[in-house]
């Protein structure tokens, strides 16, 4: 006899409030370790001559070992279990990224940004993989959207926090920028052993819930399952794995190239470093609330791609007014758009990543989407904001561009959307047959 809805919402609740505050910790420790170079890089370009095009090079190659890895580390995470490979997975990042304080020259600064991408790669696409294990699809998009608060958070907070890390300058001989390591990569190397604690592999593994909760949890997942391909390659070549993943590449490039160049950009209106910290906080102030509305409404309408291309819009728009306006008010106005919109997009684009297969394509499937998104999109956005920077001496350029790979992905969106409504038809016309 099944549970009644009432009583299996205060299940899924149990588990939200038990696993996502913690999750999102480790996501906010996450997200400050990756995007932090763009603050260090306000005194660590003068003080070690690092040029435009090193510095986009270096952030950028990030998100190249970051995709590359980001397959084996998932499809780990599913076979040694959630809390080894986290465990592993924020050790390793907390001693890259606090390793970065001592470099001198590009070499050394590229090799420790390509460990940290290794180190990074299975933490976000094993936690959305790992958020199927607990929650069916109707639960996803709001869960997610409330994991993924972790990025305006952490940025919200990231700012002003790194802008007075960088007052330390000279504090026990280090630079401002060293300091900004140091203090901002060592926690991720304690949280690490929180991880062994307080994450539980799965539901039959929590101590938190009753036999007859996890049993619900297990039939409620089982009765919605799509037919599950037989082995991890189905998801590479599925076309709507494929789609939604060239989407994410202009997605990635737009989010990632704003973020890691938004410091850079503020501080050429004249700011100084602190000033610089408070306003590039402003976007993420305003991406929370858009975060959970789209994707509170996406579960509430049961929508995916809409809820992913509207925001998209607003993003490329909010380029198109930061890099032609002459008044430093609407430029910062514009980026706040661009980010919300960006981030908007979180909840809805991750969920469709977990819906489309299950079983053993399934891990693959969401990596690969992500390595698309994150991975590709992250490496290309702010190579081409430091290409075209060093080349034109200013941000128009390459804001524009972004632009154009934002309205390319909603292209793209539509059409999977033709796609999965196609397959949908089949579906239906197949079951009438039977």
């Amino acid at each position: 006899m099944a549970e009644p809805k009432q009583d299996q919402d205060q299940v899924f609740a149990k588990c939200a409030k038990r696993l996502i505050p913690f999750m999102m910790l480790l996501y906010v420790t996450n997200y400050l370790d990756r995007v932090n170079v763009g603050f260090a890089a306000l005194t660590m370009n003068k003080d070690l001559g690092f040029s435009a095009t090193v510095y986009g090079f270096a952030a950028g190659i990030f998100f190249l070992s970051y995709a590359l890895f980001q397959i084996p580390a998932t499809v780990m995470l599913e076979r040694i279990g959630a809390r080894r490979t986290v465990f592993a997975i924020m050790a390793a990042w907390g001693a890259c990224s606090a390793a970065t304080a001592f470099v001198h020259e590009p070499i050394a600064f590229y090799t420790l940004r390509v460990l940290l991408g290794i180190a990074e790669a299975g933490f976000f696409p094993g936690i959305i993989l790992y958020l199927t294990f607990w929650f069916p699809k109707e639960y996803r998009a709001r869960f997610t959207a409330i994991f993924m608060l972790a990025i305006p958070l952490s940025s919200t907070l990231g700012g002003p926090l790194s802008g007075l890390i960088l007052g330390m300058d000279g504090v026990h001989g280090l630079r401002g920028w060293q300091w900004l390591f140091l203090i901002e990569g060592l926690p991720a190397c304690v949280l690490a052993f929180a991880v062994l604690k307080f994450l539980p592999n799965g539901p039959a593994d929590a101590g938190f819930l009753s036999e007859e909760e996890k049993q619900a949890i297990a039939r409620r997942l089982a009765s919605e399952k799509a037919p599950a391909p037989p082995n991890i390659w189905a998801g590479f070549v599925d076309p709507r794995v494929l789609l939604l993943g060239l989407a994410g590449t202009g997605i990635g490039a737009g989010i990632f190239g704003g973020q890691l160049w938004l410091p850079q950009i503020v501080k050429a209106m004249g700011y100084s470093n602190f000033v610089t910290g408070c306003i590039s906080a402003l976007p993420y102030i305003v991406a929370a609330p858009t975060m959970m509305l789209v994707g509170r409404s996406s579960d509430k309408r049961g929508e995916r791609v809409w809820h992913t291309a509207i925001p998209l819009l607003v993003a490329a728009s909010g380029f198109v007014i930061a890099a032609t306006s002459q008044s430093h008010y609407v430029a910062v106005a514009g980026l706040v758009m661009t980010m919300a919109g960006l981030m908007g997009t979180y909840g809805p684009y991750y969920t469709q990543s977990s819906s489309f297969l299950s079983g053993p394509s399934a891990p693959g499937a969401i990596a690969l989407v992500n390595l698309m998104c994150t991975g590709l999109g992250g490496f290309i956005g702010p190579n081409v904001l430091g290409y075209l920077k060093d080349r034109t001496g200013g941000y128009e350029a390459g804001m524009f561009t972004l632009a154009g790979g934002l309205v390319f992905s909603v292209f793209l969106l539509f059409v999977l959307g033709k796609v999965i409504g196609a397959r949908a038809r089949s579906a239906r016309a197949q079951a009438a047959l039977s």
